[in-house]
């Protein structure tokens, strides 16, 4: 193979992430928007350093520990395929707790401090649908 050809595959193949991950969280000021499951792939994104994506797919939060900053906002996106039971994504103490939310919908919460906040899926808790945000 010719190093242009090995150049260009290259480029090509980290392109391709950077466009998925831009088709599916493009809107920064607006927070992160949904345009279908294939292209909700994105395990774990960091918007900006205030702003954390966690996908939820195949029953589980992709990733299911993360740490961010005091002040940050992690954005929880149902990323299942259509026709998928909705999720929520609860503390496991009232701190907050987003209801179901179908495929392709978003759920947003600020962490004003820091502290570690397990939490769960509540109809899918018991298979282990479950997830910690560490805030220092």
């Amino acid at each position: 193979m010719s190093r242009l050809r090995l150049a260009l595959g290259l480029a090509t193949a980290a392109a391709v992430p950077l466009g998925i991950g831009a088709a599916c969280f493009s809107e920064r000021a607006g927070g992160p928007t949904f345009s279908g499951a294939a292209e909700c792939r994105v395990p774990v994104s960091v918007i900006d350093s205030l702003h954390v994506i966690v996908a939820m797919r195949d029953f589980q939060f992709v990733r299911d520990t993360i740490t961010v900053p005091v002040g940050a906002t992690v954005t929880w996106v149902n990323c299942e395929p259509a026709g998928t039971e909705p999720h929520t994504t609860t503390s496991d103490t009232p701190a907050w707790d987003s209801g179901e939310f179908a495929v392709g919908l978003r759920f947003s919460h600020r962490f004003p401090a820091a502290g570690a906040f397990p939490y769960h899926c509540t109809p899918h808790r018991l298979l282990g649908m479950v997830g910690q945000i560490v805030v220092q």
